[in-house]
């Protein structure tokens, strides 16, 4: 009898074991990590310094600060997203395996969210004590989960498209930036009304465009992957 071959793992197991390489990756080099932190805090050491920010101006100001420097901190780990793969080659290698590209994509977002999400373990409670505000509700954990969610999705699919440019680094702020208005703009406004402690039916209209906007990226990006990525 001829021994069976082990069959490919589906849909979730390729997610898995793709998410698990990225994280690994990032963990053994910190290339990534610690440049997003060192950039978010500057940023956020600088605003400080930079405005006469006393009485209601903090609460006018201090989400758009926030949001800014993540923003500004996530181009750094969403350039890197292929920029190994491309590097070393093994983009093409990738692609050619038996991985279906859906799994490739949504791995490498939410390497991406993960990686948001550590940056703003450090960021949130700096930019609590450094604007003398309260930042620990639920609703903003929320905000910011979901605005990680949009500028992964986006930030990622552009990403391989940038991949191979020459001028990468320049191209994909360009072509992200304006994409991300809508995710700018509902973040900073839930954010605010978080931190005004407003209730939760007048921030959840924000957080609904958040919902849409994620959904619609993650599926649409998830569907044309293959195709931007093998240009």
């Amino acid at each position: 009898m001829q021994p069976q071959q082990a069959s490919p793992p589906g849909y979730l197991g390729q997610f898995r074991i793709l998410f698990s390489k990225e994280i690994a990756v990032e963990f053994r080099s910190r290339e990534t990590a610690v440049p997003m932190a060192v950039f978010a805090v500057a940023a956020l050491i600088a605003f400080q310094f930079s405005f006469d920010l006393r009485g209601g101006t903090l609460n006018l100001v201090a989400p758009g600060v926030l949001w800014v420097a993540i923003i500004f901190a996530s181009l750094l780990a969403l350039g890197r997203s292929f920029a190994r793969e491309v590097e070393r080659g093994s983009l093409d290698g990738l692609l050619a395996s038996p991985i279906d590209p859906g799994a490739l994509y949504l791995a490498k977002v939410a390497a991406n969210v993960l990686m948001l999400l550590v940056l703003e373990i450090v960021i949130v409670p700096l930019t609590a004590v450094l604007f003398n505000l309260q930042l620990f509700q639920p609703a903003l954990l929320l905000t910011l989960v979901m605005g990680n969610i949009g500028i992964a999705a986006v930030g990622t699919i552009l990403a391989s498209i940038a991949a191979r440019a020459r001028a990468r680094e320049a191209l994909l702020p360009i072509m992200l930036l304006p994409l991300l208005v809508p995710v700018i703009i509902s973040a900073v406004r839930a954010t605010g009304l978080a931190i005004d402690e407003r209730p939760f039916s007048e921030i959840q209209p924000w957080l609904g465009v958040l919902g849409a906007y994620d959904l619609a990226f993650v599926t649409l990006s998830a569907l044309i992957f293959y195709v931007t990525v093998e240009r």
